[in-house]
C-alpha cells in the first residue's frame, strides 16, 4: 500500500493536517505514507514514525510552473494507491491528475473543480468540528468502503534524543535553569495583524515574571531578532528573560520546546508546534481570526483568548482593529495564565515547598 498526502501552505497548517498521516499509519501500519510539503515546513516532519518520506517542493519549483509540473509527475511515478489532496487547489490537483490509477483520489468539494477526484468531501462546519476533525473527514470514503479507520486527532511531532540534548545544552549555556518554569513567549508574528499590542505584551510578560518563579524565552527568526532584542531592552534586560538561544531551524525550535513547560503568546505556527511537542499553551488570537477554527475542542491544556470572548460582535464592529485587540487586557490574560500554571507539576511542587 502506497499513500500520498499533499499539503502546502504554512507550518501550522502542515502540523494540524498531519493527523491524516498519523491516522493512516495507524490504519495501515505497513503502508508507505509520503507527505508533500513546501520545503520550509518539510524539515519539521523528518524522523516521524508515521511518515515514510517527506517530499519537499522548493521555492524554484513553486514559482516555475514547468518545474512544478515536472516534480509532481516524478513524485506520482511511485504509483500510489491513495492520494489525498488536502489543499484541493488547481495547483495541488495536479497530483490526482497524474495518479489516475489510484483507487482513492480524495479532495475537498469546490464548485467547478475536482474532476480528477474519485471522492469530493464537503467542507465540514467549524461549529461542529475542530480543525483536525475537519481534516480527518477526508478519510470517510475509506470507512464507507468497510475499512476500520483508526482516527487520531492528537497531532504530535517526534524529535531525536540528540536533537533535544543539543538544544538543552544551548539553553544551559544561555542561562536556563531547568528547576524553574520555562515559558517560550511569541511576542511577534510574521503577519502584523496577529501581533498583540506590544505595550500590553510587555506588561503581561513583566507580571508573569513577577508572579512566578520562571524564566521567559524570546525566540525569533533572523528577521525578528531586532524586534525581540528591543522588547528585552524595554524590560531593562531582565536576566529572567533569555533572548539569545540560537535556533537554526524549525526543528531546533521544536526540540527546544520539548524542554519547556508552557507556551504563551500570539497565535501562529509556533503555537501549534508547541502543542505538538506536548507543552501547555495559551494563545492570544487576533480580532479577525476565530479561535474555534484552530483549537482542539474542550481541551483545557490548550486554550486561547480573543476579543469576542469579552465583547459581542456588534460592539467590536464599531471599533478599530487596535481597539478590538485592547479589550483583551493583561489582567484577563493573567487570570488565564494562573489557570494554566495549576496544570504544571513543577509549579505545584513550588507551592508545596
Amino acid at each position: 500500500m502506497k499513500i500520498l498526502v499533499v499539503r502546502f501552505k504554512q507550518i501550522g497548517d502542515a502540523i494540524l493536517s498531519s493527523v491524516i498521516c498519523k491516522s493512516l499509519k495507524e490504519t495501515y501500519p505497513e503502508a508507505e505514507i509520503d507527505y508533500v510539503l513546501y520545503d520550509y515546513a518539510g524539515e519539521l516532519f523528518e524522523h516521524q514514525s508515521y511518515i515514510n518520506e517527506v517530499i519537499s517542493i522548493n521555492n524554484s519549483e513553486r514559482k516555475n510552473p514547468f518545474k512544478y509540473i515536472k516534480k509532481a509527475w516524478q513524485i506520482t511515478r511511485k504509483k500510489y494507491d491513495i492520494v489525498i489532496d488536502i489543499m484541493s487547489t488547481p495547483k495541488s490537483e495536479v497530483f490526482t491528475l497524474f495518479s489516475r490509477g489510484a483507487k482513492y483520489r480524495i479532495g475537498r468539494w469546490k464548485p467547478k473543480r475536482g474532476y480528477t477526484y474519485t471522492h469530493s468531501i464537503p467542507e465540514p462546519s467549524s461549529e461542529l468540528y475542530d480543525k483536525p476533525e475537519k481534516f480527518l473527514k477526508m478519510l470517510e470514503p475509506l470507512e464507507k468502503d468497510g475499512i476500520d479507520v483508526k482516527y487520531d486527532k492528537n497531532y504530535s511531532i517526534e524529535f531525536l534524543d540528540t536533537e533535544i540534548e543539543k538544544m538543552r545544552t544551548r539553553m544551559l549555556e544561555a542561562g536556563i535553569d531547568f528547576n524553574k518554569i520555562i515559558i517560550p513567549v511569541a511576542i511577534n508574528s510574521r503577519r502584523p495583524h496577529k501581533v498583540y499590542p506590544i505595550d500590553y505584551m510587555r506588561e503581561t510578560v513583566k507580571e508573569i515574571l513577577n508572579r512566578y518563579n520562571c524564566q521567559v524565552i524570546l525566540y525569533y527568526s533572523p528577521e525578528e531578532k531586532a524586534f525581540a532584542k528591543e522588547f528585552h531592552k524595554s524590560l531593562d534586560w531582565d536576566k529572567r528573560i533569555i533572548s539569545d538561544i540560537k535556533t537554526d531551524s524549525i526543528r531546533d525550535l521544536g526540540a527546544m520546546f520539548k524542554s519547556c513547560d508552557m507556551f504563551f503568546g500570539n497565535e501562529g505556527g509556533p503555537r501549534h508546534l508547541a502543542q505538538a511537542c506536548g507543552l501547555l499553551s495559551f494563545a492570544i488570537f487576533n480580532p479577525i481570526t476565530d479561535k474555534k477554527d484552530w483549537l482542539l475542542k474542550n481541551v483545557k491544556e490548550h486554550e486561547a483568548i480573543q476579543p469576542s470572548d469579552i465583547l459581542p460582535k456588534e460592539e467590536l464592529e464599531k471599533m478599530t482593529r487596535e481597539e478590538q485587540y485592547r479589550v483583551v487586557t493583561p489582567k484577563l490574560i493573567l487570570e488565564k495564565i494562573e489557570e494554566k500554571m495549576q496544570l504544571i507539576p513543577k509549579y505545584q511542587n513550588m507551592i508545596k515547598k
